[in-house]
């Protein structure tokens, strides 16, 4: 039940996003774009993460509604305009697959440093105020 309750916060996400976008900044350019962001984006959100349509772990990234608006605007061209429509977008796709890829390994790098940070040891020497054998001195 939680693919499908997922499939459909995606479907919808994507469904208004590409339609409202389309309106809006192709009526007003970019302030349409921002218009519709506001409108479109706020409201999917709410529903789908505040509300749980889509659900979120801890650990997982939090790109998921991109995914599904990415999706639907992919698809929707192909079953519009063809096949060749779909051709298109494969530079885009790779280079957005390579972009991931290259984020993913900074990512980790990034973790794996700040581990690292995490697990200092203590200095063996003691400091002012304290004896060699650990005690205060007075």
């Amino acid at each position: 039940m939680k693919f499908l309750r997922s499939m459909i916060g995606y479907m919808i996400a994507g469904m208004l996003v590409m339609t409202a976008f389309d309106a809006f900044a192709g009526q007003y350019g970019i302030v349409g774009g921002v218009f519709a962001a506001f409108i479109v984006i706020g409201p999917m959100w709410f529903m789908n993460h505040y509300v749980g349509l889509i659900q979120n772990l801890d650990e997982n990234a939090f790109v998921d509604m991109t995914m599904g608006i990415g999706l639907v605007g992919i698809f929707r061209d192909t079953f519009i305009k063809g096949m060749p429509a779909l051709m298109d977008t494969v530079p885009t796709l790779a280079l957005v697959i390579l972009g991931a890829v290259i984020a993913g390994f900074v990512a980790a790098a990034i973790e794996k440093d700040m581990e690292k940070d995490d697990h200092v040891p203590a200095d063996t020497e003691p400091g002012p105020g304290y004896d060699a054998d650990g005690g205060v001195n007075k």
